[in-house]
Order: structure tokens, then C-alpha cells, then sequence
């Protein structure tokens, strides 16, 4: 492949010798160069400006300005797919990794850092995997939020809903808490979550949401009820499900869509389960996952919903249940957050 064709990508590390060795993992890849290397946050808005690479894959804590402000500040002004990278999976550590996604990063991923380390060369893999895809991820100019379209905010059902399941990808999580901020006062019935992520991040996830959000988050545990108010998040490579009884349910069958927990799993248990009782809810994601479950809980009579292309960071899987016809009602993430509280007081039919 010509240096031409191949994905420029701007590292952005503080630490000598990790820069060195992201820069390293980016030469020995045959679709991949290193555009240039910055320090910190202020070099690289200069570099970003001045280079104009593909992709910036970028430390979340450095001196003179850190990854949160750098990424807000380079989506404000010259937009660039940003993947951030963590040296540990620690909720204290991923934090700024994810209020980074909140200010336009498109994914966080681990750092590799020791080559004698078992796992370097698929952490390695991990890495230019994701600089590979986000690359070609359109990002725009961040902007103030739209004013709300109160008049498409879907009415709510007379069917009171008992159990919502929400399943993502790229550019979920700060979507996710988005819509548990809002909801969090009028939340009467549990929340399962499946949200796509790298390898031993996702208890720090759910650390971070529950700080957002002021609700109680925790990772799913097999055979526990699962209670109103709660929000229980999908484990690694593991299926999150729920039965008729309320009782989360775990399993290790295969990956479905290239992903275990995969969403269209967590669906299609909704589905069974709780009928029309059940809420699904499809938020941005690149690939297919969840478009087939979400149209399996239509069909038992459940409410969809999915998020709509204009405020989604990759419309790949709402887009997916949109053309099966799966979703009922479109909405962006403020829509949606108002269309769960109206749906939540609504008395049930045979009240």
C-alpha cells in the first residue's frame, strides 16, 4: 500500500517512551503511518490544524492541556475522528477517558505498554482495529444543543412498560448517561444496558454512569432480580438477558453480530419475557447488532425506539433497525429521555 493510501493518524502522548510505542504499533501496520506526534493537548490542536490527519489517538491525562479539553476543543474547531487511549482500567483512570466521548471522542481503548506482556499483541490489534474503523467515522462541528422538536416526540402508550433494555455502540456512553440523567427522577422500573466496549473497561463504565447520573449502576450478576430503579450493565463476553420473572440471566453462547454481550440478545429476552410491557431502546453504534432483536420485541408487542441519524455519532445500527421497520418511533436523545418519563407515568390498562 502507498503512504498515500494509507490512514494518517497523529499521536498525542506526554510519556516519551508510550509515545514511542504507540508510534511503533502505527509504523508496523500495513494501512497505517504516523502523521506526527504531539505532547499534550495544545500541540496537538496545532498538529491537527497544521497535519490534517485521518484519525488523533490521544492520552487522556497530560500536562499544559489534557485529553478532555483538547477534544473539546478540536471538535469546536477543526473536526477529527479521536480515539482516546487509557493506561488502566480503573474507574478512576477512565473517567476522563469518558467525559472525553462526552465532548465528541469516538472510542476509548486500553494503551498497550509492555511487549513481554501475554496479552500486548492483541491489545496491539485492539488498537489499530479501531483507528481503522473510527477513521472513516464522519464527525462534525460541535455545536450548541438543538432546540427540542417537542412536536416528533412520540406520544407515549397506554401499555405500562415494567422492564427497558438499552443497547449501543460508538458514541454511546455519554448518550446513555444522557438519558439516565434525565430519567433518573421518574425511574420506577430497572434498566439493562449493553454497551460495546474494549476489553476490561466496562466496570469503569458503570463507576462513571453511576457518578453521572446519580442512580444506582452495577455490573449484571447471573440469577439476581432485577430492581426498579437499578441499571444493570452488560459484563464482558458475557449475553445479558432477562427472564419472566425479573431474574437476569447470563450466557456464554457465541457472539451474535461479531459480539458477546450482543444487544439483539438482550432484546429478544425483553421480548419474551415482558411482551408488551417491555421498552427497547437502539442508540448509535456502527454495524447491525440489536436491529434484529429490536424487531423481535415489535412483533411480541413491545415499544422500539431508535435514535435518529442527525444527533448520532454512527448511524450504522438504528439505521439497520429502521430499514427492517423495527422501529416504532425515531427520536434524538432528549426525545427519547421525555418519551421513557411520559411512557413510565402512564397508568396501565387495567388500573
Amino acid at each position: 500500500m502507498s503512504e498515500a493510501a494509507k490512514i494518517r493518524v497523529l499521536v498525542v502522548e506526554d510519556s516519551p517512551s508510550q509515545r514511542e510505542i504507540l508510534s511503533w504499533v502505527i509504523r508496523t501496520s500495513s494501512d497505517l503511518v504516523v502523521a506526527g506526534e504531539a505532547q499534550n493537548g495544545a500541540e496537538a490542536l496545532e498538529q491537527v490544524q497544521a497535519l490534517a490527519p485521518d484519525i488523533v489517538l490521544m492520552d487522556c491525562h497530560m500536562p499544559v492541556m489534557d485529553g478532555i479539553e483538547a477534544t473539546r476543543e478540536i471538535m469546536r474547531k477543526c473536526p477529527v475522528p479521536i480515539v482516546m487511549t487509557s493506561v488502566s482500567f480503573y474507574a478512576r483512570d477512565l473517567h476522563p477517558g469518558l467525559e472525553a466521548l462526552r465532548e465528541g471522542a469516538l472510542a476509548i481503548v486500553p494503551k498497550p505498554l509492555d511487549p513481554d506482556d501475554p496479552g500486548f499483541d492483541a491489545v496491539v490489534e485492539e488498537l489499530r482495529l479501531s483507528l481503522r474503523l473510527m477513521s472513516d467515522v464522519a464527525v462534525v462541528r460541535r455545536s450548541p444543543p438543538r432546540a427540542p422538536m417537542r412536536e416528533r416526540a412520540a406520544r407515549p402508550l397506554t401499555q405500562k412498560t415494567s422492564m427497558i433494555a438499552i443497547g449501543a455502540s460508538t458514541g454511546g456512553p455519554p448518550v446513555i448517561l444522557s438519558i439516565l440523567r434525565h430519567i433518573a427522577t421518574d425511574l420506577k422500573v430497572p434498566v439493562l444496558v449493553v454497551q460495546h466496549m474494549a476489553p476490561n473497561f466496562t466496570a469503569g463504565f458503570a463507576s462513571w454512569l453511576a457518578r453521572g447520573a446519580n442512580l444506582p449502576v452495577e455490573m449484571a450478576a447471573a440469577d439476581v432480580l432485577a430492581k426498579p430503579g437499578h441499571v444493570y450493565l452488560g459484563p464482558e463476553d458475557r449475553h445479558l438477558g432477562i427472564d419472566r420473572q425479573g431474574r437476569l440471566v447470563l450466557d456464554d453462547g457465541a457472539p451474535e453480530n461479531g459480539f458477546r454481550p450482543s444487544v439483539s440478545h438482550l432484546f429478544r429476552t425483553l421480548g419474551d419475557a415482558y411482551g408488551p410491557a417491555g421498552l427497547a431502546v437502539l442508540l448509535t453504534g456502527m454495524g447491525e447488532d440489536g436491529a434484529e432483536g429490536l424487531a423481535h420485541v415489535a412483533r411480541c408487542g413491545g415499544v422500539t425506539v431508535a435514535q435518529d441519524k442527525e444527533s448520532s455519532v454512527v448511524f450504522g445500527m438504528p439505521a439497520a433497525a429502521i430499514r427492517r421497520g423495527a422501529a416504532k418511533h425515531v427520536l434524538d436523545p432528549a426525545e427519547i429521555a421525555r418519551f421513557i418519563c411520559a411512557q413510565l407515568a402512564r397508568k396501565s390498562l387495567s388500573s
